[in-house]
């Protein structure tokens, strides 16, 4: 977990989201907020939060499917919010993912208390696998990279860019989170900067003539190319489109 992790909050009342705001920043939380299941959806897939917090009624479509849709392919902690003390509500919402299901008005301390705890259980279940790739062998735990048995040798910018393309490989990252991430928010326009580590990265990783594993997105930032977990299959990588399909059709 990050010094300051993000949270995207998810509520159509406004009110209530400037609250959640609110309450969020103050105990040490950087917070995004939307108003929408598709916002939250999109916003999810394409600069990943830590944890969702999402109203369980929303103007285009419903709480609990955007915790099934991001069960699909995240751990992130997820919590439901619902005007609704309903046990087949807490069920349903329960059952599509959501670690927690908590009733308004709520406490502040204890939803944040909440929030907490299940982002330190998703931070010790959070082992770096080993994966193959491109005729490559990735172990971020190590931090070590190998083309059959020789090891190449990576900047520590270079391993970072790495690992987190590689962790949500299959997506998209824009020019401005890829900076963010590893540079910082002072930092989220000097795309040149980003460009030249991404072609020394690639001039380290790709083989001339084969497949490119860092794929640009042109106008719109680098994806990293679907990648095998050493201990088994990859797991299907979100597609936002998909996702805004599911929400509106269900609306």
């Amino acid at each position: 977990m990050s010094p300051r992790p993000r949270v995207l909050v998810c509520d159509h009342d406004p009110l209530s989201a400037l609250a959640l705001r609110r309450v969020l920043r103050d105990a040490g939380f950087d917070v995004d907020v939307t108003s929408t299941a598709a916002g939250a959806l999109d916003r999810a897939a394409l600069r990943v939060p830590d944890a969702v917090i999402v109203e369980l009624g929303l103007p285009d479509g419903d709480g609990a499917d955007v915790c099934r849709r991001v069960r699909e392919w995240s751990e992130m902690a997820l919590i439901v919010l619902s005007a609704v003390d309903a046990e087949d509500e807490k069920v349903r919402a329960l059952e599509a993912g959501a670690d927690h299901y908590v009733v308004k008005p709520f406490a502040p301390r204890e939803l944040v208390a909440r929030l907490c705890a299940v982002l330190r259980r998703a931070e010790r279940q959070d082992v770096e696998p080993r994966f193959a790739v491109g005729g490559l062998q990735i172990d971020l735990a190590a931090r070590v990279v190998r083309r059959e048995s020789e090891e190449i040798h990576l900047t520590p910018i270079e391993f970072k860019l790495l690992r987190v393309l590689l962790r949500h490989r299959g997506r998209p990252l824009t020019h401005p989170v890829l900076l963010e991430q590893i540079w910082g928010p002072a930092y989220v326009e000097d795309t040149q900067a980003l460009r030249t580590h991404i072609a020394n990265l690639r001039r380290k990783i790709e083989l001339g003539g084969a497949p490119s594993v860092i794929r640009t997105e042109h106008g719109v930032g680098y994806r990293f190319a679907d990648a095998t977990p050493a201990h088994g299959r990859p797991a299907e990588p979100p597609r936002p489109d998909r996702f805004l399909g599911d929400v509106r059709r269900a609306a």
